[in-house]
């Protein structure tokens, strides 16, 4: 099994997208799997869902159980499954719950600021 840790995410983590602030919080968890980068996962509470539409795209992680994904929508365009989430992670990694992650691309940026 891949080895994944969860732990709070030091400081304000940021998640900007086509100009916009979709979120800020101090309560982000870092996530690591294995020898992957670590992935920020916000709370729900904490990003402007109002940019977030559901996408019908979904995935199965043997470790952490199965994502349903959403797009972001901005002004100018549309970042198809930019973001994830698991409704209902796998008891190991319920801390997740109620989280979303969102790939870091040249449209989507993730940071401690």
């Amino acid at each position: 099994m891949a080895r994944i840790t969860i732990r709070k995410a030091e400081g304000t983590w940021t998640v900007r997208a086509g100009g916009a602030v979709l979120g800020e919080s101090r309560n982000a968890l870092e996530l690591t799997e294995g020898d992957y980068p670590f992935v920020i996962y916000f709370p729900r509470a904490d990003i402007a869902m109002a940019f977030l539409e559901e996408s019908p795209q979904s995935s199965h992680c043997p470790y952490k159980g199965d994502a349903r994904y959403y797009s972001i929508i901005t002004k100018s365009q549309t970042l198809q499954n930019a973001a994830w989430s698991y409704e209902a992670p796998k008891p190991e990694v319920a801390e997740i719950k109620d989280h979303i992650a969102f790939y870091a691309t040249d449209s989507v940026t993730i940071e401690r600021v």
